[in-house]
């Protein structure tokens, strides 16, 4: 399986399944080494302060079985670094390796996933798993395919944090929509910040979030599921970050939002409504900040990017998540071992709504993209020989 690493400079490398370790349990090996998830970050510099609190920090907002929302699964997600880190839990240089195991593989789960194996799950990746690793396709779980593929990134996540933090370069994620029950419309930086996890959804807009919450409580009694909107603000950016053509930083980051598994869609600052405009209404018209003296604009209908490349402004993302495609409402299957039509109704553990975790898992991958879209800017202005009057601009 290729695909688990993803970055140029800042590298994080992944491995581990949802219920990894559920067929190693013996007298012979530690709970803690049973399985679970491993990351790698490559290429953090060295001199950052990192400690087991700041990863564990970050997986504790996406942690299962801690609201009336989540899954009941209860894995205690904790994070241990095994390397990379020294004295006054300073960065090396060195590659950083963080394990957090699995603890919640009980016999019982394996068993009601052993029932359903050779299905192919509405809504599931299943099918494209068959066709892909045929027999020996991980059927516990989901496997690389489950949600709980996204702790690991989280934790790259967190080591991403420790560096932009210093910087001044903040990333934040929230609920604005939730199964049709929309927030207000701009949510400003400061109001998400100043209802960050304000209550159990995450979302800044202290009207609509009860309304939310109690939809959600109302579907999953009906064994459904729902989805709803993550918005991504990214302040602190500093303009001309990304490169022109292929490697835009609003494509990488792109590429780092869709590859979470329940992201279906992406808008980046206006989105479709710019198909709306005219252009001078879309355009971001510029100015000379007197404050500062620097290029400021008097809208982001480009979402803090122009030409791909970062200008300074806040970067504002739109996700659509998918609801999550474990229900336990009939649904057909074909059984692939006896190529038979069927009915399917899976009793697994499952969030109603994957909205009060996933936004953790955003903020994570955006991060990680930000730093690494970090060290090729600076890398490359360290050898280029441009006047230092750009910089000032």
């Amino acid at each position: 399986m290729t695909g688990n690493t993803f970055g140029r400079m800042f590298r994080v490398t992944t491995c581990g399944e949802s219920y990894s370790g559920c067929f190693r349990k013996t007298p012979d090996i530690p709970k803690e080494l049973y399985g679970g998830l491993l990351t790698i970050v490559d290429g953090c510099p060295p001199g950052v302060r990192i400690t087991a609190e700041d990863i564990q920090q970050e997986l504790d907002k996406r942690k299962p079985g801690q609201t009336p929302l989540d899954s009941p699964r209860r894995e205690k997600d904790r994070a241990y670094i095994f390397s990379g880190v020294m004295e006054n839990q300073l960065s090396t240089g060195a590659p950083i390796g963080i394990v957090i195991p699995n603890n919640d593989i009980e016999d019982i789960h394996v068993g009601q996933y052993r029932e359903y194996k050779d299905s192919i799950r509405p809504g599931h990746a299943e099918y494209t798993f068959f066709k892909k690793y045929g027999e020996y396709s991980d059927w516990v779980g989901a496997g690389r395919a489950s949600g709980r593929e996204t702790v690991s990134r989280v934790a790259g996540g967190a080591v991403a944090k420790c560096i932009l933090d210093p910087m001044g370069i903040d990333v934040i994620g929230f609920i604005t929509e939730s199964h049709g029950i929309r927030a207000k419309p701009n949510i400003s930086y400061e109001e998400a910040k100043r209802n960050y996890r304000a209550n159990e959804l995450n979302c800044p807009d202290l009207e609509a979030a009860p309304k939310m919450i109690q939809d959600i409580l109302d579907v999953r009694k009906s064994g459904e599921t729902c989805g709803g909107v993550v918005e991504l603000i990214c302040r602190g950016v500093p303009a001309g970050l990304g490169e022109p053509v292929f490697d835009k930083l609003e494509a990488t980051m792109a590429h780092a939002l869709m590859s979470i598994g329940a992201v279906k869609g992406i808008e980046v600052g206006a989105g479709f409504r710019v198909a709306d405009m005219l252009g001078s209404e879309c355009n971001d018209e510029s100015y000379v900040d007197r404050s500062t003296g620097r290029v400021a604009f008097y809208s982001n209908n480009a979402g803090g990017f122009l030409g791909g490349i970062s200008n300074g402004d806040e970067i504002r993302i739109r996700l659509a998540i998918k609801p999550t495609p474990t229900v336990s409402v009939p649904q057909r299957a074909v059984d692939v071992e006896k190529m038979e039509d069927g009915i399917l109704s899976p009793i697994t553990r499952r969030d109603a709504s994957l909205l009060p975790r996933i936004y953790p898992v955003c903020e994570a991958m955006a991060r990680i993209a930000i730093v690494d879209a970090l060290m090729m800017a600076r890398g490359y202005r360290a050898l280029s020989n441009i006047d230092e009057k750009w910089d000032k601009i």
